[in-house]
């Protein structure tokens, strides 16, 4: 038999916590849900295409790292007219 104490703290652990106990229901309900549109046909389509863009993803970045590249130069091209254009002749000393 529980005595008052431990009844009253059981009590407020279960109201600072109410939803706690619905963890378990609330995943298991998820993931069946998630598994049930994996094996659906609109989930297998889903799949192929997001697989079919995994695939394509290294020829994407690399356009993407070449693009970057080519616009990080411009930048280091205007950023050095600007330095150029701010101290035309530097002096050596300096």
């Amino acid at each position: 038999m529980l005595s008052l104490g431990a009844a009253w703290r059981n009590w407020r652990r279960t109201e600072e916590l109410p939803m706690r106990r619905w963890y378990v229901p609330i995943t298991v309900l998820g993931l069946g849900g998630i598994g049930a549109f994996l094996l659906s046909e609109r989930g297998r389509t889903t799949l192929r295409a997001i697989s079919q863009r995994v695939r394509q993803a290294p020829d994407r970045l690399l356009e993407f790292n070449h693009n970057l590249q080519s616009d990080l130069d411009r930048i280091q091209a205007a950023l050095d007219r600007i330095a150029d254009s701010l101290d035309p002749h530097p002096e050596a000393g300096r």
